[in-house]
């Protein structure tokens, strides 16, 4: 499918800058989505330095989304390796990344494997820190950075979404639409199609921030709240922003969705006055970066400064609570069984330790005095985040541990009476355009439209069946 992305550009192109020096590299897998890839290191790096994976916008490449988008410049001051994925007009006459073809937005096939091989191999080659692999794209690159994150959970901490759209938005949809005026699905209906993106995953769930220009024509702000909707859901939180605050020289309107352990799990950066592009503040300042000589970058606030602090790559941490106590946070936290009613948690105990403060979803709810430790009493299917801290003789809770996220087991049967229209919209059927099936059973519900109606019931997670006689 042909896309074509058009922007606005604010205020007037500036000279033409020196272009950044990347290494393509070869060879970095089995490339099944045909694209290149390409290394900016910059002169120092540290140990175990973080990868950031960019995506360019349509009719952009690796070296033009280096050149102006201020990643590099923000690798300098930080240390962290850039991995420029370019994809070419073989693959879309546009040189668009295809994420709204299944061949390519599904895990393990085309585009998508193509870059979490280009990953793996930056970890591999560069020594770099597997677990602060992160990625970030403009537009179609956008959009691919939402496929990276659902695809690959187990690969990404966290992504900066840019003039996106949610995962898989074009499913049952065209990819304009999807564009402009934008789809709108329930919260719970976009989560499950990032939990269907890789089935046998139960978190943790990389974080997300999405970057949105509010005069926006191509991609429209609209799809900004959806891919919140997404993602809250996902992190199983409110759709109602914790904390809204004002950033860089344009007042952009940064929205905070925080998680149960004080992490900010989801955020939103809404840039005024700007069309669509990647917000650059060309300049030497601390919080300035990138260059506005080329078409998508404008004329606004360093959007990769704010990136980057996300990611907590300028030495700012993203790590829970410290906590009052001295003693460091226990590592190692798992889900090691789960039930209907009780989850047992394990992880490495702490030197000097007396006992630990377990939190359920930031409440504290059990203080015992070595792992393992059984969580019970929860009600059945129910998703919940576990943190905990290590507490010495006077009962202070030093540092908070990573979180772990599980789901009990044994839901009851759910049940949903719904068109076909509708049951495909909340993803609980698909359709080939003419007949809507059963997820999961591929039973034909028949004609793909309005006015054919059937009761689906859902056991197990995921799997449909026909249910018009009784349910459950």
């Amino acid at each position: 499918m042909l896309l074509v992305v058009g922007g606005v550009l604010a205020g007037p192109l500036s000279p033409a800058v020196a272009a950044v020096a990347l290494q393509r590299v070869t060879g970095f897998g089995a490339n099944p989505g045909q694209l290149t890839m390409y290394v900016y290191r910059p002169a120092s790096l540290p140990a175990a330095p973080a990868v950031v994976i960019a995506l360019h916008g349509c009719a952009q490449n690796a070296q033009t989304y280096a050149d102006n988008s201020g990643l590099p410049e923000l690798a300098d001051r930080h240390g962290f390796l850039v991995v420029f994925a370019e994809t070419t007009s073989a693959n879309n006459p546009n040189k668009c990344f295809n994420w709204f073809q299944a061949a390519d937005n599904r895990r393990g096939q085309g585009e998508a494997a193509s870059v979490r091989q280009m990953a793996a191999h930056a970890v591999s080659a560069y020594s770099a820190d597997p677990a602060r692999t992160f990625v970030t794209g403009l537009s179609a690159g956008g959009a691919m950075t939402s496929v990276m994150l659902a695809a690959y959970p187990d690969v990404f901490a966290a992504g900066a979404v840019i003039a996106g759209l949610p995962y898989d938005c074009a499913k049952g949809s065209s990819p304009y639409t999807c564009m402009n005026p934008g789809v709108d699905k329930s919260p719970a209906a976009w989560a499950r199609l990032v939990r269907d993106a890789y089935p046998a995953w139960t978190g943790p769930w990389p974080r997300v921030a999405i970057w949105q220009g509010d005069a926006d024509t191509t991609v429209v702000p609209r799809n900004a709240d959806e891919l919140r909707d997404q993602w809250t859901a996902v992190h199983g939180l409110p759709q109602t922003p914790a904390r809204t605050s004002v950033i860089g020289p344009d007042a952009t309107r940064q929205e905070e969705y925080p998680a149960a352990d004080g992490t900010v799990a989801v955020e939103v950066d809404r840039v005024p006055g700007i069309g669509h592009g990647t917000p650059v503040d060309p300049g030497s300042g601390p919080a300035q970066c990138g260059h506005t000589g080329a078409a998508y970058f404008l004329a606004s606030i360093c959007s990769a400064h704010w990136i980057s602090k996300f990611f907590g790559l300028d030495g700012s941490t993203t790590d829970p609570d410290p906590g009052p106590g001295t003693l460091p946070a226990p590592s190692g936290l798992a889900a090691s069984a789960v039930g209907d009613t009780a989850v047992t948690l394990t992880w490495d105990q702490v030197p000097g330790a007396t006992d630990y403060a377990v939190h359920r979803d930031g409440v504290q709810v059990a203080t015992p005095a070595a792992p393992p430790y059984t969580d019970g009493g929860l009600a059945p299917g129910t998703g919940h985040t576990w943190t905990v801290a290590a507490r010495d003789g006077a009962g202070t809770p030093g540092a908070r541990s990573a979180p772990v996220t599980a789901s009990t087991t044994g839901a009851p049967a759910a049940c949903w009476k719904a068109n076909n229209y509708q049951q495909v919209l909340a993803g609980r059927a698909t359709t080939d355009g003419s007949y809507a099936y059963a997820k999961g059973s591929g039973q034909n519900l028949g004609l793909y439209n309005l006015y054919v109606t059937h009761t689906l019931k859902e056991a197990p997670a995921g799997y449909f069946v026909i249910a018009d006689a009784g349910c459950p």
